[in-house]
Parts: C-alpha cells; structure tokens; sequence
C-alpha cells in the first residue's frame, strides 16, 4: 500500500538532540550541561527559562546563578532528555551502548522466539527488528483509516469501501489494492496460530485508529493466544517524536523492555469504543468519547482529538491539515510540495500522523473546488510531484482568514472517519 509507513518514517525525519535514532552521547550531554552553565552565569534568558521549565526555582537571577553547580545543570539535561536525574539518563546511556555492543558483536540478547508475530501499521521497523535480534515473523496492517470512508459496514463489504478508496486516493489499480486488502484483513485470522502476539504502535491517529481496529477485532474473534501492546509517545533523545521508523535497533529494544505490557480486557473494550465512535456517521459519538477518561490506552483519546479536528472548522469549512497546509503555502510559499510537507511534519502539526503519499492525497482533494485554494505547476514528464511548486491565491487566502467558507468552494467529498464532509453540488 502505497501509503504505508514506510513512506512516513523515510519523509518525516526530525533533527532530535543530539541525533537523530535517539541514541544518547554521554559527552554531548555533559558538554550541553556545562554550555548551560556557562550561559546561566552570564545572565542568558533563555538558560534561566529552561532550569525554570525543568522545575529548577534556584536560577533567577544573576546572583543566584552563581550558586548554580555542573550537577544542578546535568540534572536539568536530565529533565529535558526525559529523565529523573543526571543517573538515571547516565544508566539508560550505558544500557542503550551495552545493546549497541551486543548487536555489532552479534550476540544480541534472546528477547522472543520463533513463535512470535510483530504487528505493526507498516514496515519501518522490519529490518530494525531484526538487527535487534528479533527472531518472530512480521505482520504489516497498514490500512490507513485516518483517511477516507471508515463506514460501520459488515466487515467484506468495508474492505471493499477501503481498498476502493485506496486504490482511488494511491493511485493503485483496483484489483492490486483489493487484493492487498484482502491479504492484509486475512493474515488478521491469524493470531492465535503464535504463541505471542505483540501489537507496536506510537501515539498519531495513523496508528491509534488502527489500535482501535485490532482491540475491537480481537474483543469480537478472541484469538488463543498472548498478546501485548506497545504504544509510545515520547522516547529519550528525540527531540519531535513521530514514530518508531525513528528509531535505532538498541531503541526497539527499549520500547520492548519499557513499553511493552498485556492487552486487558478493559483495553479491548476500550478499543471496541473508540472504534464504534471513529465509525458513526455523524461527529457526536466521537465527540464524547474525546471528552471522556484517558482511558487504559495511553495515546487513544489524544490521538482521536487529533482526528476530531479533521471536522470542518465552521468559521473556515477546513479541517485542521487542510488549514495547516494553507497556512505553510502562506507562510513559506511559494513552495514544493515536498517542502509543504516538511513543513507540516517538523513544525506545524501538533501530532503529525501523516505519510507523504497521504499528504499529496490531501493535496489533491483539496483542489477539487470551484475557486483555487492554491495554484500548481503543471504535471511535467518525469517530475516528481513533491517538486511541484503551490502558490496560494485569494481565494486561499480569504478562506484561511475565514472570509469564505471552503465548504461553499469545495466539489467533493472527503471524509472523516464514518463522517462524510460533503461540499456543494456541481450544476
């Protein structure tokens, strides 16, 4: 599928601190604690914001600051890297080098067996699994149910809505995507054949929908089997989390010995909810559930939110990536559409979620409207679309500013879940 993860982890590569897999350098750390020091003692603002942001009350002012020691700095190190102290990110370094120094000698540690199955939204983290010294077989669902129709449909009619609308949005003939659909959705009838079954996934709404799918699936078929989950939101040394394609072999590892926990019965019913909320044809049950306790699923509800503000703003008719696109092509533009993307993922996106095909989809149905939102150089032979240049027009602008409501403007549908956003009709 060609709007699979693999295609977000290779085009949403954030600049972490100090690199970018999330493996730590104990002497970077200790040069930026004393860096921090230095910059502390000479009055610098923007030192004494983070001792006061890492919960240090002791640095404001000059003269105080003087009295600030290289441990008080670490520790504050400590605090922005996601830490206790100063020790415990010196312990995770140490841990995260022996990891590093077992796999390039080629004694990994025994962390599962043959009888294990890794399910993951994509294929990012295949190869990194395995150089962990992962042995179980890899199961890719990759339906991306953060985009197009998710009808509460009998399941064979609902894969045949979403490898239509697949092979529509991707560009993929219809036979290829269905018969893609029809593999993935089967291989699901396949859990309880392992002895242990480990679901991984990070907190965007690309991958939490899909949790959602797989808790109400395994509430409803209950699989003969152990399963697990691991659902992330931050890892040490990333600076802009996005997802486990991030992330080093040594790190897979940390997400299985830190992250890793079973799947309960409150998690599935839980599940089973979000996924009956993201399916209803109209906004209200998804609304509440967001509204409702975290839940046992940490990421769920933050991602649903995420989701939720796909719903056309009233003022505007955008939903949120269409606004935050509009607003990049306003802020930076004229500029690539690859650019455009970059734009979203680094910065603009509070919880990207996106893949890069994903996004020129997005693109695409938003210039299905009366009045351009944004102009595009024309398709030229052998041009790759991201280097196609968007320039916003007035229409764009006006819409952005809510001057004019996109809804009146737009010729589709697009939907949002269960909820199809209809615009006007076509004489």
């Amino acid at each position: 599928m060609s709007a699979s993860r693999t295609s977000k982890s290779k085009s949403t590569k954030p600049t972490p601190n100090p690199i970018f897999d999330g493996r730590l350098n104990l002497e970077q750390q200790r040069k930026r604690a004393k860096d921090l020091l230095r910059a502390l003692q000479a009055g610098d603002l923007d030192a004494q914001s983070r001792f006061k942001q890492a919960g240090h009350t002791s640095a404001a002012t000059t003269t105080d600051a003087q009295n600030i020691k290289l441990a008080d700095a670490q520790w504050v190190i400590a605090r922005e890297n996601g830490f206790a102290s100063w020790p415990k990110i010196k312990t995770h370094i140490d841990q995260i080098a022996e990891r590093n120094r077992q796999i390039k000698n080629g004694t990994p540690a025994i962390l599962d067996t043959d009888k294990t199955l890794h399910l993951r939204c994509g294929s990012d983290i295949r190869h990194g699994l395995k150089i962990a010294g992962f042995v179980g077989e890899f199961l890719e669902f990759a339906d991306p149910f953060c985009q197009g129709p998710v009808p509460d449909q009998p399941l064979d009619q609902f894969v045949a809505t979403r490898a239509a609308f697949i092979a529509e949005a991707y560009h993929i003939t219809a036979k290829d995507a269905l018969a893609r659909s029809h593999r993935e959705y089967g291989a699901l009838a396949t859990l309880g054949d392992y002895d242990h079954v480990v679901l991984w996934f990070e907190h965007d709404s690309y991958d939490q929908l899909i949790l959602a799918f797989l808790m109400d699936f395994i509430k409803t078929t209950r699989p003969d089997t152990r399963i697990e989950v691991i659902s992330v939101g931050a890892v040490p040394g990333v600076e802009r989390f996005i997802g486990l394609g991030q992330l080093s072999p040594e790190l897979l590892i940390w997400c299985w010995e830190n992250h890793r926990v079973p799947v309960t019965d409150a998690m599935l019913t839980f599940g089973s909810k979000a996924w009956q909320a993201v399916r209803s044809p109209t906004p209200d049950l998804l609304t509440d559930f967001i509204t409702s306790d975290p839940g046992p699923l940490p990421h769920m509800i933050t991602a649903l939110k995420r989701h939720h503000a796909e719903l056309p703003d009233p003022k505007t008719g955008l939903g949120l990536t269409q606004s935050l696109t509009l607003r990049i092509i306003a802020d930076h533009g004229p500029l690539t559409v690859g650019k455009a993307f970059g734009h979203l993922m680094r910065t603009y996106d509070p919880l990207p979620y996106l893949g890069d095909l994903m996004f020129w989809a997005d693109v695409q149905r938003m210039m299905k409207c009366v009045d351009p939102l944004f102009t595009i150089t024309p398709d030229n032979t052998n041009q790759n679309w991201a280097e196609r240049t968007l320039t916003l027009t007035d229409t764009g602008h006006q819409t952005l500013a809510g001057q004019r409501n996109y809804l009146d403007n737009f010729t589709g549908t697009r939907w949002v879940g269960g909820v199809a956003i209809n615009g006007r009709k076509q004489a």
